[in-house]
């Protein structure tokens, strides 16, 4: 059980419920409760994960089967509506919890003979005790990319996003082909353009469900833009000076944009 009495020491604490998370509630704001906020009241927890510290603070994940009942000031959300709600560092956190709890909770059993897996000390793995086959947290490293001609970026509509904004091309990594080979094959595949001059800028976890982010700018290199009319909506070339709603700031995505606003004349926009 998670409580006062099994959790002294003051540690944040990592609830899922149904991949939704306990969250401290005050204004809009969330924050993730520490040890002393769950005084008072008891969580019947499937399973509890070391994380490591934040701000010298031990961290744990646990999850538990019902979902409890809660005082006022605390709800389950899920990850998505976290976004922008909460501190950066305590949302890079959670993401972290929110895979390994997934990865816990789907490999407890070897994925080779159906045999009950056992925990690997001082590493995130499991392993087989009859056929010794070991698993890891599974990451999908996913290239990210800003297309830029002359002094515009190339911004997308996806089908797939539940509210309308413009952001940069993604796409998972395929098994045997190169960073490189993935982002100009994902260029032509959803917008038609080629591209060259690809420059390696920077990369950042994303837990939606497990994925790194691998970003890059590139230039444009020929091609009128067409769409994959299934994954895209709309494609089009924007200046610093009529950019459209664009990704939050925590993403990656933005940080791309961002970096293309600066590099023309830090244009207040």
């Amino acid at each position: 059980m998670i409580s006062a009495t099994t959790a002294i020491e003051r540690s944040y604490w990592l609830v899922f419920y149904q991949e939704r998370l306990l969250a401290l509630m005050d204004n809009g704001k969330a924050a993730i409760p520490l040890s002393n906020d769950l005084a008072g009241f008891e969580l019947e927890q499937v399973r509890k994960i070391p994380l490591g510290t934040l701000s010298n603070l031990p961290c744990y994940t646990a999850e538990v089967l019902n979902e409890p009942a809660v005082p006022e000031n605390m709800k389950f959300i899920g990850l998505r509506r976290l976004y922008g709600l909460i501190e950066e560092d305590l949302f890079w956190l959670a993401g972290r919890a929110f895979q390994i709890i997934n990865w816990d909770r789907t490999h407890q059993y070897c994925g080779q003979c159906g045999t009950r897996t056992k925990e690997r000390l001082n590493e995130y793995a499991k392993v087989c005790p009859k056929c010794g086959f070991t698993s890891y947290p599974r990451i999908s490293p996913v290239v990210i990319v800003a297309v830029l001609k002359d002094d515009q970026i190339l911004l997308i509509q996806s089908n797939h996003f539940k509210v309308p904004f413009y952001t940069v091309i993604s796409g998972f990594v395929e098994p045997g082909k190169t960073l490189e080979e993935c982002l100009r094959r994902e260029v032509k595949e959803e917008v038609g353009v080629e591209v060259k001059n690809i420059s390696y800028f920077g990369s950042q976890p994303w837990p939606f469900p497990n994925s790194l982010m691998i970003g890059f700018t590139a230039e444009y290199d020929g091609g009128e833009i067409i769409i994959d009319k299934e994954e895209i909506s709309e494609a089009r070339w924007f200046s610093v000076k009529r950019l459209p709603d664009l990704p939050g700031s925590i993403s990656i995505a933005r940080q791309l944009i961002d970096w293309f606003i600066k590099k023309n004349n830090n244009y207040n926009y």
